[in-house]
């Protein structure tokens, strides 16, 4: 009886595909383990947030140009190696590489920053 009510305060503990639950206060834990789901999951929302963010200020103030898309993917590119290199100290390569970690996201996050961006300049346009 005993060993079913562990089992089942267990699988309260765990999402779908049994990692431990996210907590938020992991995310400048240096010394927090990270799975490669899960670093995955939270380079890919840093950048889209980072793409929302980007995408608005662009849109609003209203820039037009290529450097704009190459500062993008700079600055995008940056925080996601800041993140992963200096604030959480993560081996890489036990990751696949920087490749891999500063591709996570990033084709999504491109399609974000676009859209906002040009939905925020129509707007402003239009109004005009």
């Amino acid at each position: 009886m005993k060993e079913r009510k562990s089992t089942t305060k267990l699988a309260h503990h765990q999402d779908q595909n049994g990692h431990p639950p996210f907590k938020f206060a992991q995310l400048f834990d240096s010394e927090a383990s990270w799975d490669k789901d899960q670093l995955g999951d939270t380079l890919h929302w840093i950048r889209q947030v980072v793409a929302l963010i980007c995408g608005l200020v662009c849109g609003a103030i209203p820039l037009i140009g290529g450097i704009w898309i190459l500062l993008f993917l700079a600055i995008s590119s940056a925080i996601v190696y800041g993140y992963y290199a200096l604030i959480l100290k993560v081996d890489e390569e036990e990751f696949g590489g920087h490749g891999t970690l500063l591709m996570e996201g990033l084709f999504a996050s491109f399609t974000l920053f676009l859209l906002s961006w040009i939905v925020v300049y129509s707007l402003g346009i239009s109004d005009s």
